[in-house]
Formats: structure tokens, sequence, C-alpha cells
């Protein structure tokens, strides 16, 4: 199991992650930057899981959207305690892994086996 410091050092970078893609999507949609204009950081993430924020948010590109989703999913992990926990085999997924990309939800081996079998069309 990991540390509780390290998890919240992982929650810290996901919140920021998000953070970052709702800002930018901000920038980019003059709607959605009056929808949230007076609103904290932890208000616009509350935006994003609304109604008006899913409608808003379908106009970002599919690569944000991904990424947004596995970064809610992650965030979610955590506060179930399953944090850091291949959904794939149940193996620890290692710190390294996690430091690189915090929403990972493979342990690196199922993740090459999974694009693996992407690579010959299974």
């Amino acid at each position: 199991m990991l540390e509780k410091e390290f998890i919240d050092e992982m929650e810290e970078k996901l919140l920021e992650i998000k953070e970052n893609i709702i800002k930018q999507f901000m920038a980019e949609d003059e709607d959605f930057k009056q929808l949230v204009g007076d609103m904290s950081i932890k208000d616009l993430a509350d935006v994003a899981a609304d109604d008006i924020g899913k409608r808003q948010l379908e106009a970002l590109n599919q690569h944000e959207v991904k990424t947004l989703r596995l970064v809610e999913s992650a965030i979610s992990r955590i506060h179930n305690q399953k944090y850091g926990t291949c959904l794939s085999c149940g193996a620890k997924i290692p710190k390294e892994r996690l430091n690189a990309i915090p929403y990972a939800l493979l342990c690196i081996s199922c993740k090459n086996g999974e694009e693996k079998n992407r690579r010959q069309g299974i």
C-alpha cells in the first residue's frame, strides 16, 4: 500500500492537472468562461461534473476529455483507497509510473499487454 504522503502528493498533482484542463477550456470558450467567471477552482471542478459543464466540455478535444475522465477516476480511486492498484491484475502500480502518469490505470506489464493486443488487432 502506498504511503499517505505520496497519495496526498498525487491527489494534489491530479487536482492541478484538472484545474489546468478547465482553465485551458475557459481560455478557449468565452461562454464557458462567463458561466464560471466568479467561481473558485473547487467550484470549477463541480461545474465540470454538472449537466451544463458536461455539455460545454463536449467541445474539448478528445485527448483533454479522456485525460479529464482519467483524472476524475484517479481522484475517485484515492477517495475509495484503491489508488495505485492495477485495474487489470490487481498488482501495485510502481510509484515511478504514478509520478509520470498520476492517473495511470494499469501497471506497466498490463499496459504493455494491452498495447500489444491493440497492435495485433485483438
